[in-house]
């Protein structure tokens, strides 16, 4: 049995236990749910119960059928991020989240992978309910193009008990988006106890310091019957700078940084209450909920004035002669409230629960200008207003569950079964005129940098689902463990769905099992999917398939159901389909050293995707959109979303932990997690036969999309190695990550051309090294870390992918491209 099962890596069980042999002393990063100090006896673990992957009462970390990791409280911490999402990428080889920079939506609720899958094919739970997603949906070019997830960021580490992980698909125990796998975060519970931390930092290249402060305390409720527990959380970021100097010639590199590349300034504020009251012995009163507020500042691209050696255009002389960079505010709102009532009548457990939450984001340019407008009108604002975007999610839940005695059964048989009833929403605001603004004069219109929504984008859609689900689990030996489960769902617009799983795990001995698991899964495309429309303003590089001149222009995304999507071959969404397959082995030779692989594939069918963008500039095109009655077009090009193909992952996870207590001499935690994983589009759906007919130049998916987002622009592996060591007062961490290859493509085979070095970009691995350590004096506690001690930074872009030097780094980068981060933290604790 895997009696600490919360790391990865990928190596042969033997070679690994002899690499985890090795490792004492050497840097890397714990995952495993202990305290630095515990003894190697507490690391076992065994009585560790999980509630994730599993409704039994009592099935524990050490039995667990499925691969799921555990990251404790502790372990977020030491990480030296403040960001949920961050930290995890620091513990869990499989997850990804890069930091996208100049990407207008992506850069302030930013993507996180499992798996190498899309953000929104992960389930994320809070005290085992389901969140809901954020309003943002991620349509350039980034990591997670075209997902609409949930938005991490909005949970407050210092709200945190533990985090448990289920890499695995299980749509068929928790809901049709659960194709990659399910995070779990439990919040911290009681009266008792409490702490405050205040922390800051900055990067050693003096940009980016950072401050929050939180506070996390409990009080009782009637007599000891119950607790309410607060967290309160406030920070501030500023914005980093990698940006360079345009290099097309000494008199543009005179203009000196236009650009901006790095992360946003943001500034936060987050309540998070948890409660718990006993009604009577047997029924007891839980709520929780959440209120945040995140408003963050992005960049855009610069435009040049009147002082470059191409001047743009003369009506910013008003204002910036000099030329202009624009900036997105983003002030995103999150609320979610969950209360309901659990207990036991005649060893039934049962839980009813009323789930409702909602993501704001009202979206403002700020330092820019719309040269249409002021054309027409002799004046133009420098601030507007763009809209306003909101999700928004409620949810009705019954589960009952009991461990019956089956007389042909040797174990208890856990029977749990129950249903749901889910709302979704979600609502495009339009802008105010000046932000659209186009006019007919031919001057650039819209406002520069990003141009609002239209009222023609405006939305207010909303679908319901009905789910019931059954679930079976037990030993049915003393060596063999089994579950099985089964889903249906009824989504208003997509009609019926059954997904499937089973589960089974056989434990040879004590020290070894092994277990696997296959299953179905369906995800329904989100509301942001099938109703998100916009105007956005990008940049097209030489040789882009749009085949325009180099330069910044507006392109639409319209709904595939839109008249114009419809008449450029646009089919109403159909939901993906997964099928997913895991094997895997969990050896522990000795009570200290624990370890475990498993490999995985899942295919997924009618895999959604943004599609290659459709030019809409051509003669024939025009004559044929106005032959139909579309004969005002704002694009130059539009997209939409669309049933794409079919994909397959393949991959292997591998976790090592090993513990050590020298008594005197103090305690180490080694640990050893790794992930490979590969992805593959196995097929492309034919191109829609009136592109055929029309002379389009179109892809359903392009050579970016086939050969990157969807495959190889994510690290193929990853490998931590960690270390804890705790001695008396004192504790040190040390965490080495190794980032394997990932490419940036282009976008088609006819703009891949050697000879003007229009080519795709492969980086090379990187290692990370974070470090830090604490002294507990009393109830205090002092930090001091650095992250990228070592102030490693991803490969440049090569010419044709910087934008002329402007942008140095790629948005793929897994671990960014800031350098080394210095902090300090200090925590009071009662």
């Amino acid at each position: 049995m895997n009696k600490n099962n919360s790391n990865r890596i990928l190596l042969p069980s033997a070679l690994a236990a002899a690499v985890l042999l090795a490792l004492v002393g050497t840097p890397a990063a714990a995952q495993d749910n202990n305290n630095t100090s515990t003894t190697a006896a507490n690391a076992k673990k065994l009585e560790t119960v999980i509630v994730t992957g599993t409704r039994s009462a009592n099935r524990t970390e050490s039995s667990a059928l499925t691969p799921i990791d555990v990251v404790s409280a502790q372990v977020l911490q030491q990480t030296g991020t403040t960001d949920l999402p961050t930290a995890l990428a620091r513990i869990i080889p499989s997850l990804n989240f890069p930091r996208p920079s100049a990407a207008d939506t992506a850069d302030t609720q930013r993507p996180a992978q499992l798996r190498g899958l899309s953000p929104d094919q992960v389930l994320v739970l809070v005290n085992g309910k389901r969140w809901h997603p954020g309003a943002m949906l991620l349509n350039n070019g980034v990591i997670g193009r075209g997902s609409q997830p949930v938005d991490l960021n909005t949970i407050p580490v210092s709200a945190i008990d533990h985090i448990e992980v289920l890499r695995d698909g299980a749509s068929a125990q928790y809901g049709s988006d659960a194709i990659a796998g399910v995070i779990n975060i439990i919040l911290k519970k009681g009266a008792q106890g409490g702490d405050v931390e205040v922390s800051g930092g900055q990067y050693s290249a003096g940009d980016g310091r950072q401050w929050l402060g939180s506070a996390n305390f409990g009080i009782p409720l009637g007599d000891d019957k119950g607790w309410m527990r607060f967290t309160v959380e406030s920070g501030n970021e500023d914005n980093t700078n990698r940006a360079g100097p345009d290099d097309r010639s000494p008199a543009w590199e005179a203009l000196g940084v236009n650009y901006r590349q790095g992360d946003p300034w943001v500034h936060s504020n987050n309540v998070m209450v948890n409660m718990q009251y006993d009604v009577t012995p047997d029924v007891q009163l839980y709520a929780f909920g959440h209120y945040g507020n995140r408003d963050s500042i992005s960049p855009a691209f610069f435009r040049y004035g009147l002082n470059s050696p191409s001047p743009k255009s003369p009506l910013m002389a008003a204002y910036y002669p000099d030329g202009f960079l624009p900036l997105e505010n983003s002030n995103s709102f999150d609320q979610s409230f969950v209360a309901g009532l659990r207990g036991t009548v005649d060893g039934w457990r049962w839980d009813v629960s009323a789930n409702e939450g909602a993501n704001r984001v009202s979206y403002e340019t700020q330092d820019t200008m719309n040269f249409a407008y002021y054309h027409d009108f002799g004046y133009s604002p420098t601030v507007f207003r763009d809209g306003i975007l909101t999700a928004g999610q409620q949810s009705f839940d019954i589960d009952i569950a009991k461990d019956l005695n089956v007389s042909w059964l040797p174990n208890a048989l856990t029977m749990a079964f129950g249903t749901e009833y889910r709302r979704q929403t979600y609502q495009i605001a339009p802008g105010d005129l000046a932000s659209y603004y186009v006019g007919t004069s031919g001057v650039s219109g819209g406002a520069q940098g990003f141009a609002g929504w239209q009222p023609a984008n405006a939305v207010d859609a909303a679908r319901h689902d009905v789910a019931e689900y059954l679930d079976f689990e037990t030993n049915l030996t003393d060596k063999l463990g089994a579950s099985l489960a089964v889903r249906h769902e009824d989504y208003s617009d997509f009609g019926n769905t059954t997904s499937g799983s089973i589960s089974l795990r056989y434990d040879f001995t004590d020290s070894f099992a092994l277990r696997g698991t296959a299953g179905t899964g369906f995800r329904a495309p989100s509301l942001g999917q099938e109703y998100f429309s916009q105007i956005s303003s990008l940049y097209y590089a030489a040789g882009n398939a749009a085949g325009l001149t180099p330069g910044i222009y507006n392109s639409g995304l319209v709904p595939a159901t839109s008249q114009i999507a419809q008449l450029l071959g646009a089919q109403a969404l159909k939901p993906e389909k997964s099928r997913n397959y895991t094997f895997g082995a969990v050896w522990n030779p000795t009570d200290t050293l624990n370890l475990s692989m498993d490999v995985y594939q899942i295919y997924i069918d009618n895999r959604i995707a943004l599609s290659g963008a459709i030019s809409t500039t051509s003669p024939t095109v025009v004559n044929y959109l106005a032959a139909n009655g579309v004969t005002n077009l704002d694009y130059s090009s539009v997209d939409y979303f669309t049933n794409a193909g079919d994909t397959r992952t393949r991959g292997v996870d591998f976790v090592g932990t090993w513990v050590k207590d020298l008594g005197n001499i103090g305690t180490f935690t080694t640990t050893l997690s790794a992930n490979y994983n590969q992805n593959v589009v196995t097929s492309v759906k034919p191109n829609p036969t009136v592109l055929s007919n029309l002379g389009v130049n179109f892809v359903r998916l392009n050579r970016q999309d086939i050969e990157g987002y969807l495959a190889n622009s994510t690290p193929r592996s990853k490998l931590i190695l960690g270390e804890q060591y705790g001695i008396g007062n004192w504790s040190f961490n040390g965490t080495l990550t190794r980032y394997g290859r990932y490419t940036s493509y282009v976008s088609n085979i006819a703009s891949y051309n050697p000879t003007t070095g229009v080519v795709d970009q492969t980086f090379t691995p990187k290692w990370v090294l974070d470090l830090s350590g604490s002294y507990r004096w009393q109830s205090w506690t002092f930090t001091l870390g650095v992250d990228d001690a070592t102030d490693t930074y991803p490969d440049k872009n090569i010419a044709s992918q910087s934008n002329n030097g402007t942008l140095p780094y790629s948005t793929f980068s897994p671990f960014g491209y800031n350098g080394a981060y210095v902090y300090g933290k200090v925590r009071y604790s009662w």
